[in-house]
Parts: C-alpha cells; sequence; structure tokens
C-alpha cells in the first residue's frame, strides 16, 4: 500500500471549515497539546483511502500524505475569505437614492 494511507477526518467543534487529516492508526496521539485545546473536541466526519492519485477539493493529496507520515497529521485552515464576500458584514448606510446617509426631518 505505498503511497496510500488510511485517513480519519475530523472538524473542529470551535472553528468553522477546520479540520485535522489523521492517521486513523495513531488517532490524535500526534497532535500537540495546543493545537488540541485550540482545535476543541474533534467531531468525526469521514475515514478515508488516500491515494495520490485521487485528488482532495481544497488540497493537495499528496502533501496531505507526506504531512501525516512526517508529523502525524495535517490541519487544514478554512479557507481565506474573498475580499468582495467580507462586504457582506460591513455596515454600510443605504446609498442616497435609497434614502441613506442623510437625516430625515
Amino acid at each position: 500500500m505505498a503511497g496510500r494511507l488510511l485517513c480519519e477526518v475530523v472538524k473542529s467543534a470551535r472553528h468553522d471549515e477546520m479540520y485535522l487529516y489523521l492517521d486513523k492508526a495513531r488517532g490524535m496521539a500526534p497532535v500537540p497539546e495546543i493545537l488540541r485545546e485550540r482545535f476543541g473536541r474533534p467531531l468525526p466526519v469521514m475515514t478515508l483511502l488516500l491515494r495520490p492519485e485521487r485528488p482532495l477539493a481544497r488540497v493537495d493529496v499528496a502533501k496531505v500524505i507526506a504531512t501525516i507520515r512526517e508529523q502525524g497529521f495535517y490541519l487544514q485552515m478554512p479557507p481565506a475569505k474573498e475580499p468582495y464576500l467580507l462586504d457582506l458584514f460591513t455596515k454600510r448606510d443605504d446609498p442616497p437614492e435609497l434614502g441613506g446617509g442623510r437625516e430625515e426631518s
């Protein structure tokens, strides 16, 4: 099974879209305590067989396999927010044509 790895994927109970890819045989044991505290309770997502010829959606599968073999886990951080999406969370006045930006008398 060279190049393949049986992997357990867990998500963070504290951080949306943060995942740990773990060697199924070793579980959370290799994850440093400080990361465990920050990550929170791991919630099981899936078990899968990682193979170099089978791509993952957001990360390079070869990098994930190599990192898990080297340090025992791979941390997938949430995706960066697109600048135009950040505008959805910024409070603004309505444009003048919609009655915003001026005091009513």
